[in-house]
């Protein structure tokens, strides 16, 4: 029996985007609130993201000069949504997303910066825009959480350099061309000797970029607001008192204890990237569960839906694609553990194809994650595993990098001695190396050679798609994102299916209530971010597409729970 009891009008399980927005807008609202995370650390899968949210119509986007027309966001959300458009969910979503901008950055300091161009990943489509939807987060100094900058979820490894976060967009090119512009080498310069310095100073980089600012400045303002966080408090059930969720049971610090939501509880505990039976069910190339292969937090096991499932939660099986896609390498870290390289822009670099088991290019390789991944999946449809190989020069190796492989002058040793990289004198050396056809592969280098010298692909049209060519580089023409692969030695990296997120989650309502199996609300429960089924359908339509609904909807939920509290009052 539990030992000790408390009530609150919130309970929040998860520390991520959605769980912290919704316990940072409930608490300014006036309702006492609890966050629990079963983890030592907190920030979960926004920690390790790039920070980017896709949300329409901000005040962000205005003072760009970018005014979009009056209901494109909604059109372009329904040619991608296909079969799993939720219009109510859809409206709530570009509704409330610029409130929850404008609430955050001028109450918190959770702040985000938009570039003028950030192409939607189909952005050719009816509604689609070149820029205006996607923000950033801004760089955040890690000193203001004080002490609990310790208890921060670190950046994904593989994404970093000697342990420091790069900013997106402009950062990321200086790193690049550290060696080429003077500019640039002492930006970097600058850059690795303050991280050198917090790292001696306080044990890690300061300069929090990406999802880990995001993560940061969530925490901070939740701090600010003396919001109390719990970690390594996992909830192992929900209460069920008088046909409503109550509350739950929650093992902290070696106690079972139960707290009492007097409102309601709102799960947002990541999705299930590692839940192995539901990957198994819902993801057509993990026939066992395990030929998946999620850079995402490992504790990330679908605790919410189950826990939803057990109160009467449904969890929609229909939609097309269960999780976002990304393509990943399985690399060996220096400590000798695994790691897992999302593939997120080498592919639309000049100088680099990709082809599967017979030797041949099989897609667009500047094409979104989410959509090459489905490429990857059908061209191995008759194949025993779902794997294909990316291939580069030595010259886009060393322009570019490769996966884990760091552009020049990082060394590449490493990588060549632990077979994450495969190496060949020739194009026919190196299909030996990763067992395809050598006059295959030689045929469709040569091909590609021949038109990507003037910049075409009639194949897949490589560098045809704005996106592609934001990921291109702006420095090579006619296209940027072609050129031959001739200067030996040639490489390889093998790749494999993940995710950053799944999709397949809890039906919910638009102001986030969890939904039974027939449509009807389960009082007292609400589920936000990967919890809840995506209102994307399935599909990705733009950078941040997980983020911004998270950030949204937690806004929702926390307005809707203070609602609840005045009809309480009343």
């Amino acid at each position: 029996m539990p030992q000790n009891k408390m009530s609150v009008d919130v309970v929040v399980v998860g520390t991520g985007a959605s769980g912290m927005s919704t316990a940072i807008t409930a608490a300014a609202q006036g309702l006492s609130v609890v966050v629990l995370e079963k983890e030592k650390l907190f920030g979960g899968t926004t920690a390790r993201s790039g920070g980017w949210l896709w949300i329409p119509g901000t005040r962000l986007a205005t003072e760009q000069g970018i005014h979009e027309p009056a209901g494109a966001a909604k059109t372009y959300l329904k040619h991608e949504t296909t079969t799993h458009f939720d219009e109510a969910r859809v409206d709530a979503f570009l509704e409330n997303g610029p409130k929850a901008v404008e609430f955050f950055t001028r109450n918190t300091c959770v702040q985000f910066d938009m570039p003028p161009v950030f192409p939607d990943y189909h952005a050719e489509a009816e509604g689609g825009q070149p820029g205006g939807r996607s923000m950033v987060t801004r760089p955040f100094d890690g000193r203001e959480l004080g002490l609990r900058v310790k208890k921060l979820a670190p950046a994904l490894p593989e994404l970093t350099v000697f342990g420091m976060m790069l900013g997106s967009g402009a950062e990321i090119k200086h790193f690049m061309r550290a060696f080429k512009s003077p500019s640039s080498f002492c930006y970097v310069a600058k850059r690795l000797s303050r991280h050198f310095l917090d790292v001696v100073r306080y044990g890690r980089g300061m300069t929090l970029t990406n999802g880990n600012a995001l993560a940061g400045r969530l925490a901070k303002a939740a701090q600010d607001l003396k919001i109390p966080v719990w970690l390594e408090a996992k909830v192992t059930a929900l209460l069920h008192e008088q046909g409503r969720v109550a509350g739950v049971r929650v093992q902290h610090e070696g106690k079972e204890q139960e707290i009492t939501a007097r409102l309601g509880v709102v799960l947002a505990c990541g999705g299930f990237p590692y839940d192995i039976q539901r990957r198994k069910a819902l993801f057509q190339h993990a026939p066992t569960g395990q030929e998946h292969f999620s850079p995402s937090p490992s504790s990330n096991t679908g605790d919410g839906l189950r826990l939803a499932e057990e109160v009467g939660g449904y969890v929609d099986p229909t939609i097309p694609h269960a999780a976002a896609w990304v393509p990943t390498s399985v690399t060996t870290r220096t400590d000798g553990s695994k790691g897992v390289m999302p593939h997120f822009i080498d592919r639309a670099k000049p100088g680099v194809i990709a082809v599967n088991k017979k030797g041949k290019r099989f897609a667009n390789e500047g094409n979104s994650y989410h959509d090459f991944v489905q490429s990857m999946v059908a061209t191995c449809a008759d194949d025993s595993e779902v794997s294909v190989w990316l291939l580069c020069d030595h010259k886009a190796l060393r322009n570019y990098g490769l996966g884990c492989v760091a552009p020049f002058p990082m060394p590449i040793g490493r990588h060549l001695r632990s077979g994450y990289l495969k190496k060949g004198n020739s194009i026919a050396e190196l299909a030996t190396q990763i067992s395809v056809d050598a006059a295959t592969l030689e045929q469709t280098v040569q091909e590609f050679n021949q038109h990507a010298r003037q910049g075409q692909d009639p194949l897949f049209d490589k560098g045809g798609q704005a996106y592609n060519r934001y990921q291109g580089d702006a420095n090579v023409s006619p296209n940027p994102c072609l050129a031959p692969l001739e200067n030996g030695p040639y490489y390889a990296i093998k790749l494999v299916v993940g995710d950053i997120g799944t999709f397949a989650g809890l039906v919910t309502d638009a102001q986030t209530h969890v939904l039974d199996s027939n449509g009807q609300r389960i009082k007292g429960l609400f589920a936000v971010g990967n919890d809840a089924a995506s209102i994307m359908g399935g599909n990705y339509p733009g950078a941040g597409i997980t983020l911004g609904p998270a950030l949204t909807f937690g806004y929702v939920a926390g307005m809707e729970l203070a609602a609840e509290q005045q009809l309480v009052d009343v």
